[in-house]
């Protein structure tokens, strides 16, 4: 795993790239050390997405999920969500024309042909590809849909929303199971409104919950119902984009909570934990990354810009973290889905590897590949998003 890295891009092209073997890469997975290969078929087909006439793809919510073997990339720019084939990258199907349309995507965790689909209407619509039927549609928030994810363990799908609210929905039947709003810190005012993104911990019982204004970790008393998951990730591999509470006495108060301060003064942009739920990653506006411990949301080193975005130094950027993805073994390595479309892998330059070092508080990241063009011939760049 960790062999190649994903990416939609806002143009509504998939971009596809994968480390080759070498004398520098021995084993061919993903590496800061060594610039990957875009990759297609032989074909030369690409993987592209209905667009909106009505609205440019720049400004339509990008979604994409990648099926539990990952044989499949569903995804979606504005217009209909496509089905694909990751071998050959031909559309082998799509559905739900909008209005409305799309902004966030999950496969069912036993059944690829069920699909929940967050849409632009505040509502979820849970889909069967194998029928093309629209099997029920859930409705609690007050927004447009931004997280999705199924647990298997705990038997629920959770929703975040732009209204800030997060819906548990019993997987059996579809029903309500609890609803809540993620609490403002001190000083912003109430009720919070903005994107909340969320992520199920590997134990499937912690809750990583993201707001610009705040992370939050919540905990779930397992005597009661069960729970859900999911985000960005690496697909077998990695993948970049577009990237969520249960029972009925869990999750009324986060395990632990922490809010941009002091040196960290940015809005958050993107969370997500690490491949073995030991970190939390979490991208700032400014450009920074902070590097948490997930069990308390201590911060253990900070990434600056600089360390990982060459002309950032002298002042040449602006772009930070649209969305961060986690190598899927590798828990210190992680990529970064720019605002101005480049994308970077990032891992530290200790001699332990490890985040929280000596060396790594503050600037500590490997020069990363970038897919800014370059004449060391790095990735090829991306349309911004």
């Amino acid at each position: 795993m960790g062999l190649a890295l994903l990416a939609l891009a806002s143009n509504a092209v998939h971009k596809l790239w994968k480390w080759q073997r070498s004398e520098r890469n021995l084993t061919g997975k993903a590496t800061a050390y060594v610039a990957p290969q875009l990759w297609q078929p032989p074909s030369g087909t690409l993987m592209t997405n209905d667009i909106n006439e009505s609205k440019p793809a720049e400004e339509s919510a990008a979604c994409i999920a990648l099926s539990k073997n990952d044989s499949y990339v569903m995804s979606a720019s504005g217009g209909k969500v496509s089905l694909f084939n990751m071998m050959t990258f031909k559309v082998m199907t799509t559905f739900m024309s909008p209005p409305p349309a799309a902004t966030f995507l999950a496969f069912h965790p036993q059944d690829n042909n069920i699909i929940a689909i967050g849409m632009e209407d505040s509502t979820v619509q849970i889909y069967n590809v194998r029928v093309d039927e629209v099997k029920t549609k859930l409705k609690g928030h007050q927004n447009r849909i931004t997280g999705l994810a199924f647990s298997q363990s705990l038997n629920v799908l959770v929703s975040s929303g732009a209204d800030a609210q997060l819906c548990v929905w019993n997987i059996d039947g579809w029903e309500k199971k609890k609803t809540k709003f993620i609490q403002a810190p001190p000083g912003r005012q109430s009720p919070l409104v903005g994107e909340t993104r969320v992520q199920f911990h590997n134990d499937q019982a912690h809750l990583l919950v993201v707001h610009e204004s705040q992370i939050a970790i919540y905990d779930s008393k397992l005597e009661c119902s069960r729970s859900g998951q999911l985000i960005v990730r690496y697909f077998l591999v990695m993948k970049l984009l577009h990237f969520i509470l249960l029972c009925q006495s869990g999750f009324d108060r986060p395990v632990a909570e922490w809010s941009p301060k002091d040196s960290l003064a940015a809005p958050i942009s993107s969370a997500i934990y690490s491949s073995d739920g030991f970190l939390v990653y979490t991208g700032f506006c400014d450009g920074a990354v902070g590097v948490f411990d997930a069990d308390s949301l201590r911060i253990r080193c900070r990434i600056a810009p600089s360390a990982y975005i060459p002309s950032h130094a002298a002042g040449g950027t602006t772009a930070y973290p649209w969305v961060i993805a986690a190598h899927p073994t590798e828990p210190n390595q992680i990529a970064l889905g720019m605002s101005d479309g480049a994308v970077h892998v990032v891992e530290p330059s200790d001699v332990e590897m490890k985040w929280g070092g000596p060396s790594s508080q503050d600037n500590g990241a490997h020069p990363s590949n970038s897919s800014n063009p370059s004449p060391s011939g790095q990735l090829s760049e991306l349309p911004s998003r």
